[in-house]
């Protein structure tokens, strides 16, 4: 269960007023009201508010990894041009191939994701979970922010951040090539027709069974 994997993560939330969140605390002591929702976004590049969101991928779950749901879409920029050769390479980004394959225009996008978001959590506070959550948490906060919502009128202000649980799990590594390598994973795919929001949320999502597994290992060790 992730909620014994993340038992020690979640015990901060114990001494953080609920006012800041919408959930019961802790969250392992009200699992119906808490669930993970495991994020991936492509992008221009590197900077908010100057680069933009091309894709994003969600699985949503409960605090035990069940699925409650999955999202994509891919998304048309308002600045395209601002996409760089090299990040063009990683993500397969062009405007004419985003076009064929549906992409939306942000506006578009935004009302599919928060119709996603809603219809899926029910009465869940969802925690964000991604690799290198604050890149993605400030990505969709900027493309939020832009058509009239934000980040924290949806989540909870806490993320959980995969490097660092892969690090408390023993793992002091933070490229994903390398900790999938000690996981006994199969690297993300660096095909940058096959690499997308969702590709990268399902791998996130077998980062954290293997943790939970690799923590489940240890503990048994121990005893």
């Amino acid at each position: 269960m992730f909620r014994i994997t993340l038992a020690a993560l979640l015990v901060l939330f114990t001494i953080v007023p609920a006012t800041t969140a919408q959930g019961l605390y802790p969250p392992h002591a009200h699992p119906d009201e808490w669930g993970l929702a495991i994020v991936d976004v492509e992008t221009t590049g590197l900077e908010p508010g100057t680069h933009e969101m091309i894709d994003i991928g969600a699985i949503y779950t409960d605090l035990d990894g069940r699925e409650l749901g999955r999202f994509f879409v891919r998304i048309h920029p308002d600045h395209p041009e601002r996409a760089s050769a090299l990040v063009r390479g990683m993500n397969g980004f062009d405007e004419t191939r985003w076009t064929e394959l549906g992409a939306l225009s942000e506006a578009d996008a935004v009302a599919a994701f928060l119709d996603f978001h809603d219809s899926t959590r029910g009465d869940r506070t969802m925690l964000f979970t991604a690799y290198n959550a604050y890149f993605d948490r400030n990505f969709l906060d900027a493309l939020l922010r832009q058509h009239g919502s934000s980040f924290r009128e949806h989540f909870t202000y806490f993320l959980l951040d995969i490097p660092s649980l892969a690090w408390g799990a023993g793992i002091p590594d933070m490229m994903n090539g390398d900790v999938a390598a000690e996981l006994g994973l199969e690297a993300e795919t660096s095909n940058p027709l096959d690499h997308t929001g969702l590709s990268g949320a399902e791998w996130n999502l077998a980062v954290l069974h293997a943790i939970q597994a690799r923590s489940h290992e240890t503990g048994s060790a121990g005893q």
